[in-house]
């Protein structure tokens, strides 16, 4: 990442989200239980469009945050260049994933979790609130989407 001399403005930051969302791989998952215990774990993703589709273990605490809590932050690793997505999740057991949704995971990732020993489900996870900034000057037009509609 190159800090910049100037703020990008809304359209840029939205173009750099969405190029992260197709070339980065991992991002980070928060969750938390019913107690409110917080679950924090990198996993694999791939980025449809409208959703971004997850894979982990449902019997896993990520798993079963996901599942019970049907809500997740998302965030990329990068400290300074920081996207943050809150978004609703639908789970989908492996044999109930749309096929196209498991093939595009297994394409981005190499690894298909249909095939897996161990039984993995999918979480589907539809932003509601995007958020991206690189360092403090891009912090006012920090919210790229607010209530799952992007607002440039």
């Amino acid at each position: 990442m190159t800090i910049m001399d100037t703020p990008r403005g809304p359209e840029r930051r939205k173009r750099d989200v969405l190029d992260r969302l197709e070339r980065e791989t991992d991002i980070w998952v928060a969750s938390a239980d019913g107690d409110g215990v917080p679950c924090l774990v990198a996993l694999w993703f791939v980025w449809d469009g409208e959703a971004l589709w997850l894979a982990t273990r449902p019997g896993n605490p990520t798993g079963r945050n996901l599942a019970t809590g049907r809500r997740t932050r998302l965030a990329f690793g990068d400290t300074r260049d920081v996207v943050l997505i809150d978004g609703e999740v639908d789970v989908h057991p492996r044999e109930d994933v749309p096929a196209a949704a498991a093939e595009a995971f297994h394409a981005k990732t190499g690894w298909d979790p249909r095939g897996d020993s161990a039984v993995y489900a999918y979480y589907r996870v539809r932003p509601e609130t995007v958020q991206a900034w690189h360092e403090v000057r891009e912090l006012p037009q920090r919210h790229l989407m607010r209530n799952g509609i992007w607002l440039v």
